[in-house]
């Protein structure tokens, strides 16, 4: 009798785990997943060594928006972590370090850190147009824009090697920053809001 309760005692245990094992494998497939930020294209946004929940999900629900901060397939194997500059129909351009979409200018406050830093003269974002760059007026359809915060050193959507970036190639959303702890915080339009250490 005791040898029977201990053996389904056993077998739950088993099975709760297991379980366990599915569901936290599910998530990480199909809802969240964290990944390692390699390189310095999105700092002072993230460091090289960051990790980054991406929620995989919520933009399959709703729809991807200009600043949200993504992970896409840039080729075989590599994933970019770069900002939605552009949506479909939108037209980009870059003047005197200022952003203007469809001809209206857009404040970047996830910049300010990098432009206090620059000398009197320079310029974080470089001039350009779709036009200059991609031979597009517009961000085409079921297509995005993006560039990586650290302007001077990001491989982007200014590179004709990536240019627009598919929907199909998303991967989904970068939210919050959970390791290291000095860099905890929830990712929004305006860079890390750190509040939460």
């Amino acid at each position: 009798m005791v040898k029977t309760k201990e053996k389904n005692e056993l077998l739950e245990w088993v099975k709760a785990i297991g379980i366990a094992i599915l569901f936290s494998w599910g998530i990480r497939l199909f809802i969240l997943t964290p990944i390692v930020v390699d390189g310095a294209s999105m700092m002072p946004t993230f460091e090289d060594g960051d990790m980054v929940v991406v929620n995989k999900i919520g933009p399959r629900l709703t729809e991807y928006k200009r600043f949200d901060v993504i992970v896409f397939e840039a080729k075989e194997d590599t994933n970019y972590i770069k900002r939605i500059i552009g949506i479909p129909g939108d037209h980009i351009a870059y003047q005197n370090d200022e952003l203007f979409i469809n001809n209206k200018r857009y404040e970047e406050p996830y910049l300010e850190e990098y432009k206090k830093e620059l000398k009197d003269n320079d310029t974080l974002t470089t001039d350009f147009s779709l036009e200059k760059f991609l031979d597009e007026k517009v961000v085409p359809d079921g297509y995005f824009f993006v560039m990586g915060d650290n302007r001077l050193y990001s491989k982007d959507s200014r590179d004709p090697s990536i240019g627009f970036v598919s929907k199909d190639k998303i991967l989904g959303t970068a939210k919050m920053v959970f390791w290291p702890f000095d860099n905890l915080g929830i990712i929004n339009d305006k860079g890390i809001s750190k509040s939460i250490k």
